[in-house]
């Protein structure tokens, strides 16, 4: 009996976790994981040391601040039109090239200390000052593997892809961490040395990110635009208004008799353009969650990883050894969680699982700065890590399921834009507040946003049916017709 049961315990687990989905999956698949890995583990190494470096070479709190946001805001013009344009110009090339200003800026932060050349190397190039996401690779990423992967296993292989990401950042702070240490201890070296060696490091990432790039096949770009869900199941325009309409008052989402058309799609009519054309139901849905998305990611503006590190290092005296350990235990519990995070939300469905698991660590974000002993401070970071990253897998999987498949690299790259330009505001903020020594406001501002942005994206979106699911159905019913008309 027990041995019988054991296996297909074992089986009904790969199930849940997705374990199938990413090991049956395609070679680029894996490919575009293993870059996201190697790519968090660089961020993950450089954020830890990132104010630290700065406050060496003698930056004031302020300038930290004002540093980050600048930082951010060269994300959002290198970000913005390098994924406008990807898809046109070509994934692959847009990814080496990410790649190449990353490389840049490891390169000057690894040699200089001037406070505006570092500035002017973060803006043009690619530094992460939060740990997460930034610069092109993201939005092309997520476009790729939604266009690999089929919509039944989509949410698995982004579950696998954040977990991997999460696990590269875990990896790179806990070496980066005791590497510095251990540097600090040698002769003749000190913290702004070992931490150059640190931006060094992340300079070879970005080389080795460039070559995983160039052996990416021709799959990874856009697939030939064709008629979009055509012969009944393309939507119309009164399709397009049920998809964003409220739902009845007794919670029923309002349905409309199918209409079918067979009308030519514009892109089938007309050269295909450098300038990507979205259609009217996608700027709607696309405007709805851009204004959510900014609440969520000024929170996360206001509090980023370098910002938490410094805040340690700062009233509890922390070293890097040791904060490397913290953030590598935050992390891997937060790439485990999404594997939880993709079970769950077959189940309950993606919205409620982005909304339900983030809302518990917005409020053990706000509860971080309050205890004066540093052991309880570290149980709130450990407390919210555990749900922080559940809502990223369902939330991708949702906004791909919400657009057209060929306007996803669009949609995706304009929503890490707005995400990184309204996430620019709060390091400076920050920065004011720790200069006046009422850091704790921060994390309060932060929790209260991301509790907000949790709640409003339930009200909004709560029985919110994807074209996908809409296609699937008129699909369905069609050939329950045409079967009982036979």
């Amino acid at each position: 009996m027990a041995g019988s049961f054991l296996p297909t315990l074992g089986v009904w687990l790969a199930n849940e976790l997705g374990l199938y989905s990413i090991l049956n999956s395609s070679r680029d698949t894996k490919l575009l994981c293993l870059q996201r890995f190697v790519r968090l583990f660089a961020y993950g190494a450089s954020t830890l040391i990132l104010a630290l470096y700065l406050s060496s070479v003698n930056v004031s709190d302020a300038r930290i601040g004002l540093f980050m946001s600048m930082t951010l805001w060269g994300d959002v013009l290198i970000s913005f039109i390098l994924t406008i344009f990807a898809d046109a110009l070509g994934r692959r090339r847009t990814l080496m090239l990410g790649s190449a200003l990353m490389t840049a800026s490891g390169v000057v932060f690894a040699f200089s200390g001037n406070y505006w050349i570092l500035v002017s190397a973060s803006i043009l190039g690619v530094i992460s000052p939060s740990g997460n996401e930034i610069g092109p690779f993201k939005a092309i990423e997520e476009s790729t593997l939604s266009q690999l992967s089929p919509p039944a296993i989509r949410s698995d292989i982004f579950a696998w892809y954040t977990l991997l990401g999460n696990a590269g950042t875990a990896c790179g702070i806990v070496i980066c961490g005791w590497l510095v240490e251990w540097l600090k201890t040698q002769e003749d070296w000190t913290s702004t040395k070992a931490y150059r060696v640190i931006f060094g490091i992340y300079a070879f990432l970005g080389v080795v990110k460039f070559e995983l790039s160039l052996v990416l096949s021709e799959k990874c770009e856009p697939e030939p635009q064709k008629q979009e869900y055509q012969q009944g199941t393309e939507l119309n325009d009164v399709e397009i208004e049920s998809l964003l309409s409220s739902d009845d008052e007794d919670g029923t989402p309002k349905t409309h008799p199918e209409v079918r058309t067979n009308r030519p799609s514009p892109a089938s009519s007309r050269k295909r353009s450098i300038w990507p054309s979205l259609s009217p139901a996608s700027r709607r849905i696309l405007l709805k969650l851009c204004i959510l998305f900014a609440f969520d990611s000024l929170g996360g503006g206001l509090v980023p990883a370098s910002w938490i590190t410094y805040f340690f290092t700062t009233k509890f005296s922390l070293p890097e050894g040791t904060l490397g350990t913290l953030f590598f235990i935050t992390s891997i519990i937060a790439a485990l969680s999404n594997l939880v995070a993709s079970s769950i939300s077959k189940r309950i469905g993606l919205l409620k699982t982005m909304v339900f698991t983030h809302l518990p660590s917005a409020i053990f974000l706000a509860l971080i700065p309050l205890p004066s002993n540093a052991s309880v401070a570290m149980t709130f970071l450990i407390l919210r890590s555990c749900t922080q990253n559940m809502d990223q897998a369902p939330r991708q999987a949702f906004l791909a399921a919400a657009v057209l498949p060929s306007e996803r690299t669009a949609v995706m790259g304009v929503v890490n834009v707005v995400k990184t330009l309204s996430q620019s505001g709060g390091p400076v903020v920050t920065g004011l507040l720790a200069g006046v020594k009422k850091f704790w406001i921060a994390f309060l501002l932060a929790g209260a946003l991301k509790a907000g942005y949790d709640l409003a994206m339930l009200r909004m979106f709560l029985g919110y049916r994807s074209r996908e699911e809409t296609a699937a159905e008129d699909r369905e019913e069609r050939e329950s017709r045409d079967g009982s008309a036979s």
